[in-house]
């Protein structure tokens, strides 16, 4: 890996599960302020209740930045900060969708300030359309296969379907 695109990279780390219509306007965006974008899927979080595996998160997200050159999907496993620079990069990309995003957020950036100094935390907000969207409020309404595509690309909605069809599947045997 070459040294400007270590440079130049802001991280946009997430479980994405699944990566909603918010989380590709501000992929979308970075792409327009940074050369580029490092989309760190994390394979184990604090989160319990995941839709979607580890491989199947990365599988989405890569289908739904395939027409972005400058953005790459990896496997985050273990913390953000050795993540970051693994990269050499000095930039992470937090998601605020409300007021009540900003307190935990806030806590992880300051601490991962103090592991890392060197790495920078920028905030930014979704727009408007989307920022009461949730991935947890995307499982809630497939959970009862209500319609999800006016919350996700289409890429990440077949998976969705998908899971959903699996789902009733496996509750009928």
């Amino acid at each position: 890996m070459n040294a400007d695109f270590m440079n130049k990279t802001v991280v946009y780390p997430g479980t994405f599960d699944p990566l909603t219509l918010g989380h590709f306007d501000l992929i979308s965006r970075a792409c327009r302020l940074f050369e580029n974008v490092l989309l760190a899927v994390a394979a184990d979080s604090t989160k319990t209740g995941y839709m979607f595996s580890c491989e199947e998160r990365v599988a989405m997200a890569k289908e739904v930045v395939e027409e972005m050159p400058n953005v790459r999907v990896e496997i985050m496993d273990g913390m953000l900060v050795d993540f970051v620079r693994q990269f050499n990069a000095h930039v992470v990309l937090r998601g605020l969708r409300a007021y009540s995003d900003f307190e935990y957020e806030f806590r992880m950036a300051l601490t991962n300030r103090k592991l890392a100094p060197e790495i920078e935390t920028i905030f930014m907000m979704p727009n408007e359309e989307h920022s009461y969207v949730s991935s947890s409020t995307v499982r809630e309404v497939a959970q009862y296969a209500g319609d999800t595509s006016l919350f996700v690309p289409p890429a990440v909605q077949r998976y969705i379907e998908r899971a959903v069809v699996i789902s009733r599947l496996n509750e009928k045997s």
